[in-house]
């Protein structure tokens, strides 16, 4: 999510030389507006949704996202307070930022055709297709939910319909085992 992309700070990611890793995830600094916040901020400084506050969720990065915030750490450095992401200024970066930095790598990635339509339209829109990603490689739905920080009860309400249809997959797991 943004907002605890937002928060990440060096200390929180492991980064090794090669293979997997993890990002561990605090807290969150959501987009609220300045009117909505005590000290006049244009964001709040929480724990994780959903979490006691003090809580921390890890979460696995693949070698690739491993070697790039590698890459960007070596490159632009980090922020005073560790945060790897930050505006030209140093601060926050907000949403009309990087939503505007999206739509310029959309138009980048995307055939002309599909530009205009709601394929990928928002950055959040990359959350859901690395869930829908991790459900359609055969990811165990209890990891999945971990992962992305949901309970199973949301992964199911949202992502059901790719969770059903992998019955032909399913009775070749379990014939696989009782074949040993």
């Amino acid at each position: 999510m943004p907002s605890e992309a937002a928060a990440l700070t060096k200390r929180d990611c492991k980064l090794p030389e090669s293979g997997w890793d993890e990002l561990i995830l605090a807290g969150s600094r959501p987009e609220v507006g300045s009117g909505w916040t005590d000290d006049g901020k244009s964001y709040e400084v929480r724990g994780l949704k959903r979490r006691a506050q003090k809580t921390t969720r890890p979460v696995p990065i693949p070698p690739v996202l491993v070697q790039l915030l590698r890459w960007h750490l070596d490159t632009y450095g980090a922020a005073p307070d560790g945060r790897p992401f930050r505006a030209v200024r140093g601060g926050r970066v907000r949403s009309t930022e990087y939503t505007e930095v999206w739509q310029e790598a959309r138009r980048a990635a995307l055939p002309a055709a599909e530009v205009h339509t709601p394929l990928a339209e928002v950055p959040y829109a990359a959350r859901h297709a690395g869930i829908s990603l991790w459900i359609k490689a055969g990811v165990d739905p209890v990891d999945v939910a971990r992962r992305a920080g949901h309970s199973i009860a949301v992964l199911w309400k949202f992502y059901a319909r790719l969770l059903r249809g992998q019955q032909n997959r399913a009775n070749q797991l379990i014939d696989d085992v009782l074949n040993l």
